[in-house]
């Protein structure tokens, strides 16, 4: 089970330490497809099975890269959930990234998982932070990650007033 963890505080003294490991999660076809006709792309690399068997170095459908990096928000959540957002304390927004690298591709179901680790949390304004997070994605199996990020976070506490989540 996660530890939940709401607290600026608590998150303070977990500066340059790992925040912890995702459980195994598995990418499948129809997260590809459905990915596909969100985002209006529909590269056969992604979409068509029979294509890649013709044609793709791969020889079936891989991730699309900004998949990989949506997937970033769940896999985190299972690593630190964040009630908090019901509870009225806070809530976090993305904010970017300082760097970002799509190393190696995701095969249709293989399975992944994320390593955290929080590489800074300073203050922003009253009331709200912006964390740094080491966020690497591994493929089970695989020597070289999926992914590799330095992802951004703006935690806003309370919509946005000054004082610091109890």
């Amino acid at each position: 089970m996660p530890e939940e963890i709401l607290e600026i505080d608590r998150l303070r003294t977990l500066v340059g330490k790992k925040v912890g490991i995702s459980p195994w999660f598995t990418v499948t076809q129809d997260q590809f497809d459905r990915f596909a006709e969100v985002t209006h792309d529909m590269s056969p690399m992604h979409v068509d099975p029979e294509w890649c068997k013709k044609y793709s170095p791969y020889q079936q459908t891989i991730s699309f890269g900004f998949l990989t990096i949506s997937l970033l928000t769940h896999l985190y959540q299972l690593v630190v959930p964040h009630h908090s957002e019901r509870s009225g304390t806070g809530f976090p927004l993305n904010y970017g990234f300082d760097r970002l690298r799509l190393i190696a591709p995701i095969k249709v179901n293989t399975r992944i998982r994320a390593h955290f680790t929080l590489l800074y949390l300073r203050d922003r304004a009253p009331g709200e932070f912006i964390l740094k997070t080491l966020s690497e994605v591994e493929i089970e199996g695989q020597d070289k990650p999926a992914m590799v990020a330095e992802w951004l976070t703006m935690w806003v506490n309370n919509s946005g007033k000054a004082d610091t989540p109890k």
